[in-house]
Order: C-alpha cells, then structure tokens, then sequence
C-alpha cells in the first residue's frame, strides 16, 4: 500500500478533516507484526521451537508492569514464547546480577530485557552491562551500541528503532532535512540523533540535539524539519516552538489529571497536541504513536537473535 495515500485524521474530537497526518504507531506496529510472526513461524520449523523472549521485573511500579505485560502480550500475538521474571524489589544487586548470569547461558531463551526503572539501591548501568551482548534485545550495552555507531551489525535500541520503522512506514523524507532531537538521554535521544545522521533511509539527516540547557531553545527547534521530542516534560513543546510544515514524533507519555474524564487523568506527550498539530505536516498521537513501536522493535530485534 502507497502509505503517502493515507487519509488525514485527527486525535481532536472535530467533524473536519485535519491538515496533518497522523503517524499511527499501532497501524504500523500492526503491519510489522504480520512480518514477524511469518519470520517466527520460519524459525520454530526449521530448529523446533518459537522464538522467546524473557523480561525481568523488579518491583511493583506500576507502570513498568503495564510496559512488560504489554510486552508479553505483543510476543503471544506474533507466536513468540514470552518469560515474566517477577522479582521484590529488596533483591540485591549481586542477586539480581546472578539471576541476569543464568538468562545469559540459558540455550532455550534468544533474548531477555531488564525492565527499567531499578530500585535506588541499584547500579542500572552495571546490570544492564552485565547482559550478553548476543541477549540484549533492547540494544543498551555498550557493544551493541558501539556497533550502532559504527554501522555494524547488532541490536538497535528499541525506541529509536521504532521511530525509524514509523518514518519508513508512512515515507516520511528524511534525506537532507534538518533534524532537532530534543533529550539527551542514552536511551532515546542520543541514539536517536546517531541513527537519523547515518548513511541509510531513513537517515542522511543533519542533526542538532539539544536539551534542557540549550540557549535559547525556541529558536533551535523552529528550525526542524523533523522535531522528535523527548524532553520527559509533559506537553513542553508549544505551538510557537514548531514551525510550519514540520514533521514532530512525540516520544514522552504522562499522565495528568482531568476531572473531565472517568479515570481521572488523560495521557499526554511531551508535546501539546492540540495546538501544534494544526500546524505540523505529520505527528504522532499520544497514546498509539511511539509506544507501540518501541514493542515492536523489541519483536524484531528478539527475531533477530533467534535467527542467529
């Protein structure tokens, strides 16, 4: 299907068309996931069992535990087989840490992830070093993201991953364009502004990545042609801070209080949907844009160990 053909629609509740497509991560995650479950079919006929994917749990945040059972329920829906490791928060370190040793040298698991955040009384970093490269589905330890850099083969991290899917989906034009990654984090911005600057599609971007120190802020991200956000501040980019004709991914998901609604609350991005989508060609929605391609970059990457 010619993706540049889809119709404009709009999260707002309003009887016009919009001017503006909407980047639909479900939609696209949706397509991807017919594509994976063909590969883990291949896979469970030719070695004799389903591609399987492990997730370790510390704790009881709450939303951590909808992220990994999302999770769990994505890898059903493609025919993995999915391991949820539940595990109190009051394990220590060096418990947590042999628990990760024994996934590394388990033959029947292809990949597993550490559900992040960690408790305060653990190193995060020294866990997820101390996951086998080979593992590493989600694509933090430092050998995989040495060989992002590089252009070599290894597992890409999954939110970044899933933005480049969702580019490619809907032919969003990458090559020449100025790209502003707001967020420095080493999960998502970092990683983010490496990929779009690389040689392939999407990609050939030049890129700025800028942050909550950058000087006079406003001005660098009017200029983006493509705005991706993860600044982890509920709706912190204002219409005045997009330009016309951009193309925004809104990585952030918040939620924030509305008497208004039965829960009590209503999710939001980091990016104040209302007012900057008039004015964007095409933005993702929050919720149903980047989260369901940041699981499905997980299945591919998970695929991809088990084709190994």
């Amino acid at each position: 299907m010619d993706q540049s053909t889809v119709p404009f629609r709009s999260l707002v509740e309003m009887s016009e068309v919009a001017t503006y497509q909407l980047l639909d991560g479900k939609r696209c995650g949706d397509a991807l996931k017919e594509e994976i479950a063909k590969g883990a079919a291949a896979v469970k006929a030719k070695r004799g069992r389903a591609p399987h994917l492990a997730a370790i749990l510390v704790g009881n945040d709450g939303a951590s535990k909808t992220y990994v059972e999302a999770k769990v329920k994505a890898c059903e829906s493609v025919g993995f087989r999915s391991s949820l490791i539940r595990l109190p928060e009051s394990i220590s370190e060096d418990e947590l840490l042999a628990r990760v040793k024994g996934l590394n040298t388990d033959e029947e698991l292809d990949g597993f992830i550490v559900q992040l955040p960690l408790p305060d009384h653990i190193d995060a970093d020294r866990v997820l070093q101390a996951i086998d490269p080979r593992k590493d589905v989600d694509g933090f330890h430092p050998v995989n993201v040495g060989n992002m850099v590089l252009g070599l083969p290894g597992f890409l991290p999954a939110t970044p991953s899933g933005i480049c899917e969702l580019l490619k989906y809907y032919n969003v034009e990458t090559v020449g364009k100025h790209c502003v990654v707001l967020g420095r984090s080493n999960i998502v911005g970092t990683p983010m502004s490496i990929l779009l600057s690389r040689n392939a599609y999407p990609g050939n971007c030049t890129v700025t990545l800028a942050h909550s120190r950058t000087k006079d802020l406003t001005s660098i991200t009017r200029q983006a042609d493509i705005l991706v956000v993860a600044i982890g501040k509920p709706e912190f980019v204002t219409a005045d801070m997009v330009k016309e004709g951009a193309v925004v991914v809104d990585v952030g998901i918040h939620r924030i209080a509305d008497v208004s609604k039965k829960s009590g609350f209503r999710l939001v991005g980091d990016t104040a949907f209302a007012e900057v989508a008039p004015k964007c060609k095409a933005i993702t929605p929050v919720p149903g844009g980047v989260g369901p391609m940041t699981i499905t970059s997980l299945l591919l990457n998970t695929l991809k160990a088990a084709g190994r």
